[in-house]
């Protein structure tokens, strides 16, 4: 059977529908990452040991683990616990897990770029600890983080591929659906490698967008 490019723009309508999906969960999962990300970062600074202990486990334990077993760890076990969530749910959870680990590791570095004495003239100005994360550290975090922000929203967009495993219908859900009842599953695996291509795309153009306004903004 020779490759058909016609048959590959005949399922995109389909996987690109497919996509609404996939974007509601990474965007969720995206939002509640950088949240919990952030949290985390200034629980951490907060430098209580048996917390942050407990945080440096759970990092210790999403970095070593692939996110196909957070998955399941999500939608299987945790029923065995009394705990019953939905595929959707269950699969924001563990990436959403899986991500915000990784999101404050990347808070933690910029945070340690930030010069101690903008902080420390802040406090000396009288302003509260909550003031200062929110108008002198956060702002600097995010920006210094960008770049790394964009790839890790990259990463949440190809990791909801693996949510198709717990029958969440999303692009690549489809494109197996699709490919077991036309016999082509070459074509339509190409068609959703272009959807989530032109995904990742348009989150790196945003990326760089961004990157753009702020350089913008610090040459004024």
């Amino acid at each position: 059977m020779q490759f058909s490019f016609e048959f590959v723009l005949e399922t995109l309508p389909a996987l690109i529908a497919a996509a609404g999906v996939t974007i509601r969960v990474a965007a969720i999962t995206i939002a509640l990452s950088l949240f919990f990300g952030t949290v985390l970062t200034i629980v951490r600074a907060l430098k209580i040991r048996p917390v942050n202990v407990a945080i440096s486990i759970y990092i210790s334990f999403i970095r070593g683990t692939p996110l196909l077993v957070q998955i399941f760890l999500a939608y299987y076990a945790l029923p065995a616990l009394g705990i019953r969530l939905g595929p959707v749910t269950a699969g924001v959870l563990a990436i959403t897990a899986n991500n915000a680990a990784f999101m404050t590791e990347i808070f933690r570095g910029a945070l340690a770029s930030i010069p101690p004495g903008q902080i420390e003239a802040a406090a000396s100005l009288g302003l509260k600890p909550r003031a200062i994360w929110l108008k002198v550290v956060l702002p600097q975090l995010y920006m210094r983080s960008l770049p790394a922000i964009v790839n890790e929203c990259t990463i949440v967009i190809k990791g909801t591929a693996l949510l198709a495993v717990i029958t969440v219908v999303e692009v690549f859900r489809t494109a197996q659906q699709i490919g077991s009842s036309s016999f082509r599953p070459f074509e339509t695996f190409v068609a959703a490698g272009i959807v989530f291509l032109g995904l990742c795309l348009i989150i790196s153009q945003f990326g760089l967008w961004l990157e753009r306004r702020f350089a913008l903004r610090r040459g004024t």
